[in-house]
């Protein structure tokens, strides 16, 4: 049954914004094709990793259809990358007012926009973009497009609203879904997560948030900007628990400037309600504590799309927690399926979705004998960023991992507050941290905390993807002053442990003799 109904679809309020949404993403009386004999490739789901499969093989003159049930663009269109972008955006000008007499400057009282005239921005924003993945477009690509829901019915077969797709090849790329907490009294108080609050419309006053990954800290720091009371809960005494502890730190204390209240150490014990709004219980230290708030904003990682699909019938393994099983060319147990995206992947981006599309459509539609040539995510380099303020980027190996795969790790660090660019700028918290393998210039892994950090991390990037050492970053030239000379300083950190004492005092003799 296809979704058509408003509420199913987490679009409110249904403004002009988000009818334009609905009409490119899941227009309503879309007419389903007739299928006509066997595809070449059929795809589940049309977020990034199935819209850039769709795309490209259609390109190259297969046969493609495309099935999505829900929204086309998945959720980074719809409750990910572009809406959360768009508000974090606003926070940040909302915040930079609020900084403005450190600069001299004083705006006016009425400079700063209302919040939902901040989330009709977003709306705007998201579905004038949303062109790009609308079924139309796929359509004119010369890609059949279904609406409805796909289920395999055998090894090498698909059915969608009655419809009969068979294949050559298929490609699973559901993604992932919000995880809900088994927190007695949540889903009855009622909470938000990724995919629902970005249907808010008016600030909530206080807003209490589980969770201090990515989504949560991304959240917490951008409501309380707005003005919102936020208190985040995390079950251990650090935040972006993934990052240098260092990072976390950094930002934490950002953060905290910005209003949020972190309850560290905390247990959740249940959720109730009462007159005053949704109380959250906690423990902590053996003694109870409660805190009135009125939203409760999840954040607690993502689960994959696996259910049904009848990937029992198709012969396809997976795991509810870890998704649909592949191996490194990203084949299923079925060697005529193949998957992609965060239905199958750790790493749940959007840039990964898309790298991994692209191994799908040469090791799907160019088939190597004897498995020789396939494509590898193996090697794949795969940076990602939390878009906080600071932002933290990391790419490659942390320290600790290095040292676990037995690698001896040479670490060097430069603060922003040596670059001057970052002083200027006012953004002098954070630091550019390189990881280089032991006695040489070998590039491991590298974390920026930064105000540009998602920007700044891909020469760290393209230099572990091309094997090129910490040296050639440096030996770069770049455009003073910019907060990009943080990579360079790093370089020339390395540099001078290079010219150890005896090296000094050959060259010492040999300058002597050259005077």
């Amino acid at each position: 049954m296809r979704p058509d109904d408003v509420t199913q679809l987490n679009l409110l309020p249904m403004d002009e914004h988000n009818r334009k949404l609905v009409e490119n993403v899941h227009p309503s009386g879309w007419p389903n094709p007739t299928p006509d004999g066997r595809y070449n490739l059929v795809v589940i789901g049309a977020g990034t990793a199935g819209l850039v499969t769709a795309a490209i093989a259609a390109s190259l003159g297969a046969k493609v259809a495309l099935v999505e049930r829900h929204l086309m663009g998945g959720d980074c269109l719809n409750v990910g990358c572009v809406p959360s972008k768009g508000i974090i955006s606003a926070a940040r000008i909302w915040q930079a007012l609020r900084r403005a007499p450190e600069y001299g400057i004083s705006p006016g009282a009425d400079s700063v926009q209302s919040f939902s005239a901040v989330m009709e921005r977003m709306r705007r924003l998201r579905a004038d973009i949303s062109h790009v993945d609308s079924a139309r477009r796929f359509k004119d690509m010369g890609v059949d497009v279904y609406i409805g829901e796909g289920v395999f019915v055998d090894r090498g077969t698909v059915a969608v609203e009655g419809a009969r797709l068979r294949f050559s090849k298929a490609v699973i790329a559901t993604g992932a879904r919000a995880v809900a907490l088994p927190i007695p009294g949540l889903r009855e108080a009622g909470f938000l997560t990724n995919e629902t609050v970005f249907s808010l419309t008016e600030l909530p006053r206080r807003l209490g948030v589980i969770g201090a990954g990515p989504i949560g800290c991304e959240m917490a720091q951008s409501f309380a900007r707005f003005g919102s009371e936020v208190s985040v809960f995390e079950q251990y005494c650090r935040i972006l628990p993934r990052e240098d502890e260092d990072a976390g730190a950094l930002v934490a204390n950002s953060m905290r400037r910005d209003g949020v209240r972190f309850v560290c150490d905390a247990k959740i014990t249940r959720i109730s309600t009462s007159d005053h709004g949704k109380v959250i219980h906690y423990s902590r230290d053996d003694e109870a504590g409660e805190l009135v708030v009125d939203d409760i904003l999840v954040g607690i990682g993502r689960a994959p799309n696996v259910d049904g699909m009848g990937l029992g019938n198709a012969g396809v393994e997976y795991d509810v927690g870890s998704g649909v099983k592949v191996d490194k060319h990203l084949r299923t147990t079925n060697r005529r399926v193949f998957s992609a995206g965060d239905v199958c992947s750790p790493l749940k981006f959007t840039h990964t979705a898309d790298a991994m599309a692209q191994i799908v459509i040469q090791n799907a539609l160019f088939p190597h004998p004897f498995g020789l040539g396939y494509a590898s995510t193996d090697n794949l380099v795969i940076p990602w960023c939390t878009y906080t303020s600071p932002e933290v980027a990391h790419v490659g190996l942390y320290a600790s991992q290095a040292q676990d795969a037995g690698v001896e790790v040479e670490t060097f660090t430069v603060a922003l507050s040596d670059v001057d660019r970052a002083v200027l700028d006012g953004e002098t918290d954070g630091f550019a941290r390189v990881h280089l393998k032991m006695g040489s210039d070998r590039i491991l892994g590298a974390t920026i905390v930064a105000a540009h950090a998602g920007d700044l991390i891909s020469q760290f990037t393209l230099a572990i993807k091309n094997g090129l050492g910490l040296g050639s970053l440096g030996g770069m030239i770049y455009p003073y002053p910019t907060q990009a000379e943080v990579i360079r300083k790093v370089a020339n950190t390395w540099r001078k442990t290079v010219l150890t004492d005896r090296k000094k005092r050959l060259l010492g003799k040999l300058f002597a003799w050259m005077r």
